[in-house]
């Protein structure tokens, strides 16, 4: 007999207080991987700042980004430029972009006149958030979160315990642990076929970095920097579960030494044109079938642990 469909309903986010709503916002970007996040909205003297952090990863490059939290009333083109105004005159220094985080619905008219308002403030980057959708984002990355909000349970005080509040994943159940996960793998490094004429730019770094955040739930860009925190394999609570995650990044971790390897025994050359900044790599014939191997059986683990997962070797 087949269950009943269940429908989600959204959230009126509206209903809550507009400081939980703050925390709330505030807890979504730690666990979203921003950097240095400042809740001044907690001070009651914001100067049109409710949180300020840098963006590093929705933007393509980091953005040090004022987060306005608008959650009583519509957000209307005389508040959205009060308080760009305010941002971009703050004492704390420069802004790259504004971010407006609504509890409610924003009609496209409303959308219009604080784009209009931001180009004339010279503001090149902004982003409107309507509640459904913050509700979607909130879903995707920090469901656990929306569930504690909803539930009525009361999120700390301070930035620093939110901070810590978020970083914990305790309230995450397995599936949501590996659907933070699976991005990981949703890169050209694991996607794109080997050939004895490969473009490989910053392959190795990739597997290295996926190898880390498995292992981690730290997720670092190519230069190193942290860019967002996931739930690391140790998250995971059932054995069965865990064993395919650890298997998974076995097989990363094999292929990351295969890869070494033929770079040091020249079965795998850069190419001979001599430009610094060429990605091309000659692979001798052998390697590259080891290496799709080597790939495939990685996801092949990950996708016994998760088997939504949909992420093939192109």
């Amino acid at each position: 007999m087949a269950s009943p469909s269940r429908t989600v309903q959204r959230i009126h986010f509206e209903d809550f207080g507009g400081v939980e709503f703050e925390r709330l916002v505030f807890a979504y970007h730690v666990r979203a991987g921003w950097n240095n996040l400042a809740w001044y909205g907690q001070t009651g003297s914001d100067q049109g700042r409710d949180i300020v952090g840098i963006d590093m990863f929705d933007a393509s490059s980091p953005r040090r980004t004022v987060i306005q939290c608008v959650n009583r009333g519509a957000l209307t083109r005389t508040k959205a430029e009060a308080d760009m105004e305010a941002a971009v005159s703050a004492p704390t220094g420069r802004i790259d972009a504004i971010k407006f985080v609504s509890g409610g619905s924003i009609s496209a008219k409303a959308r219009d006149a604080v784009e209009a308002s931001a180009m004339a403030l010279s503001i090149e980057h902004l982003t409107i958030w309507s509640a459904v959708e913050f509700e979607e984002n909130l879903r995707l990355r920090a469901e656990d979160l929306l569930r504690r909000f909803c539930a009525g349970e009361v999120f700390p005080d301070s930035g620093d315990d939110i901070r810590r509040l978020a970083d914990d994943f305790a309230g995450l159940n397995d599936d949501e642990a590996l659907r933070l996960m699976a991005p990981l793998f949703d890169r050209p490094a694991f996607r794109t076929p080997f050939h004895q004429e490969s473009s490989l730019p910053a392959f190795l770094q990739a597997i290295e970095d996926t190898i880390g955040a498995l292992n981690t739930g730290i997720w670092r860009t190519r230069d190193g920097d942290e860019i967002r925190r996931i739930p690391s394999l140790h998250h995971l609570r059932d054995p069965l579960t865990q064993g395919h995650v650890r298997e998974a990044a076995r097989q990363v971790d094999e292929l990351r030494r295969v890869f070494i390897g033929g770079l040091r025994d020249g079965s795998i050359k850069p190419c001979s044109c001599g430009k610094s900044y060429c990605h091309t790599f000659m692979l001798n014939h052998g390697i590259d079938r080891k290496l799709d191997q080597l790939r495939m059986r990685a996801l092949d683990a990950f996708r016994s642990a998760h088997p939504r997962f949909d992420i093939h070797v192109s």
